[in-house]
């Protein structure tokens, strides 16, 4: 072989290496199937394949937040939703993250998670008190679902391992247990409309409750700092519902490890802004993914430097 043929190869394998190398994959962690956050994910990882040069994303199915911020702690490429209640643990290291900081940065804030407190009639649980007693779900482990609804169980004085019969299941699997009358009530934070819920909702013989626990909200902020909104869910979200609910809410927002390069949280987030509609197509609750919102108080992560550049360069002012 002559030494400009052997050249030749040198120069395409090598160009082919470099190609490779440039190459990125990345996980996003998201949460069941039955929720807001599995296909929200999925359709933020056709965004960032398709639009940011390099990049293979894929969504992946969790426990939810506290999962997800375990798996942005890990050092592994990955991004998560999370709610902020969950990741203020992560950042501080308290809770479920007791000796086990999460180095974390806020990508963009998402959309408001709504707290439904679920059941049916006939079981008996039409406001929180009557939930003593009971068999509940409070979430999958790993899910901030579960850090919510402990901390709504205390608010309102009952004792999580005494006071109810716990079960620990996903809304998937909630839905499917109050169905067949093993579960009375379950926990699920989640956008609007949730798959999970209004398949229950839909379901002939199922009517719709959901208990309203807005008024705990002060007892919940007391404690954890002012994470929670009294907020409501409209009753024309889920068939049956007769009235509004009164209920709590709290932000999603993005999240990434601290150690992401700035050039890649900002093709990541600008991805997503610049996307925007393609999103709101997988899901409504996208339409929420505003610049206006992108506020410190909104969340009590820091938010990335790239992040801050993008929003810079849109005349936002994150602080």
């Amino acid at each position: 072989m002559n030494k400009f043929l052997q050249g030749l190869i040198g120069g395409v394998t090598a160009l082919l290496l470099s190609q490779t190398a440039l190459a990125q994959n990345l996980s996003i962690a998201t949460g069941g199937t039955g929720g807001v956050y599995y296909p929200m994910g999925g359709g933020v990882a056709a965004v960032l394949s398709k639009h940011v040069p390099g990049m293979q994303a894929t969504a992946e199915v969790t426990g939810g937040s506290v999962d997800n911020l375990k798996l942005v702690g890990s050092g592994k490429p990955y991004i998560g939703f999370t709610m902020t209640d969950a990741a203020q643990d992560a950042f501080r290291g308290e809770n479920k993250f007791t000796g086990n900081k999460v180095a974390l940065r806020t990508l963009m804030v998402l959309y408001p998670n709504r707290m439904h407190v679920v059941s049916v009639e006939g079981r008996g649980v039409t406001k929180m008190s009557d939930m003593k007693g009971k068999r509940i779900s409070t979430g999958a482990p790993g899910s901030a679902t579960e850090v919510m609804a402990f901390r709504l169980l205390e608010a309102a004085g009952l004792d999580k391992d005494k006071d109810v019969k716990r079960e620990r299941l996903s809304v998937a699997e909630s839905v499917n247990a109050i169905k067949d009358g093993k579960i009375d009530a379950f926990f699920w934070v989640g956008g609007l409309p949730t798959a999970g819920v209004t398949d229950l909702a839909n379901t002939p013989g199922n009517k719709l409750v959901l208990v309203d626990h807005a008024d705990l909200v002060p007892a919940l902020n007391k404690k954890y700092g002012n994470l929670y909104v009294e907020d409501t869910i409209p009753k024309a979200v889920y068939h049956g519902m007769t009235a509004d609910n009164k209920q709590a809410t709290v932000m999603n927002i993005l999240v990434a490890n601290a150690s992401m390069p700035d050039a890649e949280a900002y093709k990541i987030v600008k991805a997503i802004f610049d996307q925007r509609d393609d999103l709101i197509a997988v899901h409504k609750e996208a339409a929420n993914f505003k610049l206006e919102n992108q506020k410190a108080a909104a969340s009590p992560i820091p938010f990335h430097p790239g992040a801050l550049k993008f929003f810079t360069e849109k005349g936002v002012k994150v602080n």
